[in-house]
């Protein structure tokens, strides 16, 4: 498929006015060499694959056995991450070469995998039993205070006892004595005890639910254990309380052993003798330092393992990616009749031609196959996908417009003339050259970080400004353009340029109108004379000169985007849209806005107090009556006359010849074609491609006509709200203006007049965050929006389709980490 109208159009060719001319390729691929030649072509990145397998599922395609093979090791990769990060490795970029081999690299993978998990086991099984042992000791230690105590109480009743004279016992009386019953001295009764730790915040429930399940017929002892401790099951640190309860009979044993498990409190045996209690705690603090030294080894040489990882992973990560890729791609290539090669349709630039022919060559020669990839041009009717090449700067201006629509393909771009049109309009409603510093400012911080920031992982809103840096670096330096125009530094006025051309004839001028002003000098040369500002006629004065600017500049964007249309028309070689739309929208247009236009420049140029509102209403309400002292100039009655006989003209002149025209060109197009082959001229394509019957072989002449019944009325009523919806310029400007005023007069001016220094650095404080949170946040938004409305509905709908599809190709570097192929 060729370029379509080479030459074409009205303007030299440049990279972003037209997308990038399109061909549709198949390549026949020996099977030997297809892994290689895709990824060749990944890492060539101008071939956008067609799928040719669509109606087979993903399960029956060819390669879906190593599309799953490629997801096993990407999971053990996730794996291997997540272990990084808890463990505090952070992969690490290595320069040394890798066995690049995707076999080996499996195998591998399983090996680590396998010894990895081993020792996470292995290291989860120790931890456990040290944090077990870590609450044994503290059980033996905290219990064997209570035994301790015990027995220190029975000494001392021992000797109370001795002291009476009353009968004699040996300290070799259990510590809690068995309680005969009367009547029934031949039953002692036998207590044992349980001990453990269990978790503070259900120690009171634990206590009291043992009361209820015994009916008060145990003894139980806590005590509150300093530290948290960590629990061996959740792995998670705890504050514990270590417990012996008391009880006699086994049916009360089986209520607190399930009362413990239902709270989670640890049971650890425990011995009454204190010798015992020494020796054992002897043996667990043994057992505690060995297990602390295993486990310290084994974290050690899990570490080390990881880091290992770590310098591999990026690498490993880089090719399983690739792999899986690679092999989604070849399940959308068909396999030959013979099964000895596969089929390959793409879209490619053409300028990408030789590079794509030289990976095939590379491909075949590097898999040693005998035969090369064939590549061979295909004709299609269908229509390309667009594709822009763009850089850093270009890049947020082109992504504005896709937002909108895809422009279709080889359609006009409007984003080579948004570039300066984008930031000029917000700079319109904006213009301020302080507040346009700050936002320089801001844009050149993230221009020059632009680097590091790139490689960071930033949160929403700064990833977002920082993605349209150039668009407020422009926006700025408009900003301090269109400030210098207005005279406004935070609203106040400086004679930059020359001092002011009009003095005060008394005291009273300043609040008098213009008549207190006597010119004694020239004219100011550039932009607003700062004697306006504080004046009673300066809202009067800067209301007619914005509301004015604001009309002649939406009338000449519009004008631009009907010159656009001309563009295209002319590009895909359609006369009918030259003849029967271009020229009637330029002569409708500029009949009524491009004259109101011309007034007003003749109305600053001569100083003229004309009515222009008047002049307008009557050139549609009297159009014959004399225009007294609101004519401008000479024979304007007439042009008047003769402008409103083009503007009645050029309604019908839209409206009927277009649809009969495209009528008769169908009948003699499908009258001699029919269904003959399809031609191979790039002609044909176009005219099919762009024929208002949106590609349908019946022709309905009624949908045509109502189309372009439809598409008449909107640009008639669209340029009267298109012209009026440019006044939001002026209105956002006298906003911004008003705005900064009053934040300047009656915050900071106020708070200076006070003469008290805190006072007024509050006033200072309090204007900053205003003019900060109010001036240079919510009006940029505002005005930024506003800017892109304007150009979304009143310039582009004017030419721009929209309609089209993006190129996306298969590349290697529009991998993301985060993509699904993982």
């Amino acid at each position: 498929m060729g370029e379509v109208a080479p030459g074409g159009g009205c303007l030299p060719p440049m990279d972003l006015f037209r997308s990038e001319p399109m061909q549709l390729i198949q390549l026949i691929i020996p099977i030997e060499s297809a892994h290689r030649t895709v990824s060749y072509l990944g890492d060539l990145g101008l071939l956008q694959f067609k799928d040719l397998n669509s109606e087979k599922s993903p399960f029956q395609r060819t390669y879906a056995a190593q599309i799953k093979r490629c997801g096993e090791m990407a999971r053990k990769l996730r794996f291997f991450k997540e272990q990084m990060i808890k463990a505090g490795v952070s992969p690490k970029g290595s320069t040394t070469e890798f066995d690049a081999n995707i076999d080996n690299i499996e195998i591998k993978l399983a090996e680590i995998e396998s010894e990895l998990s081993e020792m996470n086991a292995n290291g989860e099984k120790l931890q456990r039993t040290y944090n077990e042992l870590v609450e044994y000791k503290l059980v033996l230690q905290k219990a064997g205070d209570f035994f301790h105590s015990a027995q220190s109480r029975a000494v001392e009743q021992q000797r109370e006892y001795e002291s009476r004279h009353l009968s004699g016992e040996s300290m070799e009386t259990p510590l809690l004595q068995d309680q005969e019953l009367p009547g029934d001295s031949s039953k002692p009764v036998k207590l044992g005890f349980l001990a453990g730790l269990v978790p503070r915040e259900k120690s009171v429930a634990f206590e009291r639910i043992l009361f209820r399940a015994t009916r008060g017929n145990v003894f139980l002892r806590q005590t509150a254990v300093e530290n948290p401790v960590t629990d061996p099951v959740s792995g998670e640190k705890t504050e514990k309380n270590v417990f012996v309860v008391f009880y006699a009979g086994e049916k009360v044993k089986g209520k607190i052993l399930k009362i413990c498990d239902a709270f989670g409190a640890n049971r650890y045996p425990f011995a009454e003798e204190l010798g015992k209690q020494a020796q054992m705690i002897s043996e667990v603090s043994g057992k505690l330092a060995e297990l602390k030294t295993t486990i310290d080894a084994g974290l050690l040489h899990r570490v080390n393992l990881l880091q290992n990882i770590g310098t591999q992973y990026e690498q490993w990560n880089l090719l399983v990616r690739k792999e899986k890729s690679i092999h989604h791609t070849l399940n959308m290539l068909s396999l030959d009749v013979t099964k000895k090669c596969l089929v390959a349709e793409g879209w490619s630039p053409v300028f990408a031609t030789k590079q794509v022919q030289d990976a095939l060559k590379r491909a075949a020669k590097d898999s040693n196959s005998q035969v090369s990839a064939i590549l061979q041009v295909l004709h299609t009717r269908e229509s390309p996908p667009t594709y822009f090449r763009t850089n850093k700067f270009t890049s947020p201006y082109q992504g504005i417009i896709d937002s909108y629509g895809v422009a279709k393909y080889q359609e006009a771009n409007p984003t080579v003339f948004t570039v300066v049109t984008f930031p000029f309009l917000f700079a319109v409603m904006f213009g301020d050259w302080g507040h346009g510093i700050c936002l320089l400012l801001a844009a050149l911080y993230f221009i020059v970080r632009e680097k590091k920031l790139s490689s960071q992982k930033l949160d929403d809103i700064t990833e977002m400004t920082f993605g349209g840096r150039y668009i407020i670096f422009m926006m700025a330096l408009f900003s301090i353009y269109t400030g210098f125009i207005y005279n406004e530094f935070f609203s106040v006025p400086f004679p930059l340029f020359a001092p002011s051309a009009y003095e005060c004839r008394d005291l009273s001028c300043r609040d008098s109108t213009t008549i207190g002003l006597i010119k004694t000098g020239p004219t100011y040369p550039f932009g607003l004379d700062p004697v306006w500002h504080g004046t009673r006629s300066e809202l009067p004065f800067l209301n007619s000169l914005k509301m004015k600017m604001s009309i002649l500049l939406g009338v000449a964007q519009m004008n631009l985007g009907i010159i656009m249309s001309y563009c295209n028309a002319r590009f895909f070689k359609n006369s009918v849209n030259v003849w029967f739309q271009f020229i009637p929208q330029m002569i409708f247009l500029n009949s009524l806005f491009g004259y109101l236009s011309l007034l007003i420049i003749v109305k600053w140029c001569t100083g003229s107090q004309a009515d222009l509102y008047h002049v307008m209403i009557y050139m549609f309400l009297s159009p014959t009556d004399d225009l007294g002292e609101n004519q401008l100039f000479a024979g304007q009655k007439n042009l008047q006359l003769v402008l409103l006989l083009l503007a009645g003209v050029a309604v019908p002149w839209m409206l009927l010849p277009k649809p009969f025209i495209l009528k008769k060109q169908h009948e003699a197009r499908h009258g001699d074609e029919s269904y003959a082959p399809l031609p191979n001229t790039e002609e044909s394509l176009q005219v099919e491609s762009n024929h208002d019957s949106h590609g349908h072989e019946e022709f309905e002449f009624s949908e045509i006509f109502v189309h372009q019944l439809i598409h008449t009325i909107e640009f008639v009523l669209g340029a009267v709200s298109n012209t009026a919806s440019y006044l939001r310029l002026w209105a956002l400007s006298l906003a911004h203006s008003e705005l900064s005023s009053v934040f300047y007069e009656k915050v900071l001016m106020l708070a200076w007049g006070y003469n008290n220094v805190i006072i007024l650095i509050v006033g200072l404080i309090v204007f900053i965050f205003a003019t900060v949170g109010v001036l240079l946040v919510m009006e940029t938004l505002s005005a930024f929006l506003h800017a892109l409305r304007l150009h979304w509905v009143e310039y582009q709908n004017k030419f721009y389709e929209g309609d089209g599809y993006l190129f996306h190709p298969f590349s290697f570097s529009l991998l993301d980490e985060e993509d699904d192929v993982l």
